[in-house]
């Protein structure tokens, strides 16, 4: 309970079996030629010989994903921040360093992020899940850590034969916690439109709850320091979910305003994620697709653009999702 109102810090001290911790963190140089995603974590299994930590590194543009593996006993978390250790690799909040591996496939890294955005936290509301990240064993947690910050530094692949210079470039964090991923979701994020400043995080999930589930939804449009939500648990509603081979379209809908979003849906790789804490699952994730948004109030038109390298991902069935809407 701690940690609660500081969702971007390890959540499980104390778990020993059936739990995942992990983090994302996404980044773009600034010549948009090149994109990855880093995500470090912590898979506990029932089957202790299974445990493991570990950091992943998703390099988007030449499709290829690279999974280092560490024991448990080189996980270490600070118990009142975000700051965790994976043998020599470190992350905290507005920093990351990595060197993982030997011989051909070392990756090394220096990082920094500034100006981080994140979803607000509240006494009522600790983060982008509001009340129900108060709700126990809730089979998957999330929190938005930063909608947007600047990128700084570089990130070298197979020693320093494919050092690519990160300076100028934009980042994005956020991080999942439980036992397990949905079996159904979708998730989109995207933080490079024409206007600067401006960011999309959202996200469509089959939630498991007393026996049977619901489909919720959490949306988050920045744009002009404003944040603004369209999510389960304040009122908002889904006027639309349609996915077809080539896009994913949906409408949001709270007081007034409507958040339309097309995604247009481009090669992506498998990655690791978890299923009752072990790593066994595969969800594609795209950094590449195009997402088109447009905000309005009645008849006016807050916010009309496309996000370029944005992220995407579709799980199991949109029959799922559509049946666990309320009505």
């Amino acid at each position: 309970m701690s940690n609660i109102y500081r969702p971007e810090s390890f959540q499980g001290f104390g778990r020993k079996e059936n739990y995942f911790e992990g983090w994302y963190f996404k980044m773009v140089d600034g010549s948009e030629k090149k994109a990855f995603a880093v995500i470090p974590g912590i898979s506990l299994s029932k089957d202790a010989s299974k445990s493991h930590a570990f950091v992943m590194i998703f390099d988007a543009r030449a499709h290829k994903m690279s999974y280092y593996k560490y024991s448990t006993g080189d996980f270490w978390a600070d118990k009142r921040k975000f700051e965790i250790k994976i043998g020599n690799n470190f992350f905290t909040s507005d920093r990351l360093q990595l060197d993982c591996g030997d011989g051909s496939g070392t990756i090394s890294a220096d990082i920094s992020m500034k100006g981080l955005k994140p979803w607000p936290v509240g006494f009522f509301s600790p983060g982008v899940m509001g009340w129900y990240r108060f709700v126990p064993f809730m089979e998957c947690y999330h929190a938005n850590v930063s909608f947007d910050n600047a990128v700084d530094g570089y990130i070298s692949l197979n020693r320093r034969r494919e050092r690519t210079d990160m300076s100028g470039g934009r980042g994005y964090i956020e991080k999942d916690w439980g036992s397990s991923m949905p079996q159904s979701w979708i998730w989109m994020q995207s933080n490079h439109f024409e206007t600067p400043g401006v960011s999309l995080f959202g996200s469509v999930a089959k939630i498991p709850w007393l026996g049977g589930y619901f489909t919720g939804y959490i949306f988050g449009f920045l744009h002009g320091n404003r944040l603004y939500k369209f999510t389960t648990y304040n009122g908002a509603g889904l006027d639309k979910i349609e996915v077809s081979g080539d896009f994913i379209e949906i409408a949001a809908l709270n007081r007034g305003y409507r958040l339309e979003i097309r995604a247009s849906r481009t090669q992506g790789v498998d990655l690791p994620a978890p299923r009752s804490g072990e790593m066994t699952s595969r969800v594609n994730e795209s950094l590449s697709s195009l997402i088109e948004v447009r905000l309005t109030i009645g008849e006016k038109v807050i916010f009309s653009g496309t996000g370029r390298n944005s992220g995407l991902e579709f799980v199991g069935g949109i029959g799922e999702l559509l049946k666990g809407l309320k009505k």
